[in-house]
């Protein structure tokens, strides 16, 4: 058993869904992951069906799992830039592997279940 944050987890591999997973948050680590640091409205123009409250909410879990690190820079209008952190960088590789995967299967299995659909009818 693994405790953190509150939170009881039976092995590594639940641990990692925790942090990682959820619709947005591979996104929002593959965008600083590849595009490098980015400020809010950067983020939310590259993931454009979220929603403010869900990016904020988002940001802040990765954050709080030193995923992501967020600058505030002292000036007038406020500047806060994202980046991914050491331990962030280090998902880069397993956020690459899930692309080539998702991305084999849609030519291989969806395609032909879509191919076997239409000529059958």
């Amino acid at each position: 058993m693994i405790h953190t944050r509150e939170k009881t987890f039976n092995c590594e591999k639940e641990l990692t869904l925790s942090i990682i997973g959820g619709k947005w948050k591979m996104l929002i680590m593959w965008h600083l992951g590849k595009d490098g640091t980015k400020r809010f409205g950067e983020l939310k123009s590259l993931i454009p069906a979220i929603t403010q409250r869900m990016l904020v909410s988002q940001l802040r879990e990765l954050e709080e799992d030193l995923i992501v690190s967020r600058k505030v820079y002292p000036v007038v209008p406020p500047k806060v830039e994202y980046s991914l952190t050491e331990r962030g960088h280090t998902l880069i590789p397993i956020l690459e592997s899930m692309y080539v995967w998702g991305k084999e299967y849609t030519e291989s299995v969806l395609n032909n279940t879509l191919e076997k659909r239409i000529n059958s009818k």
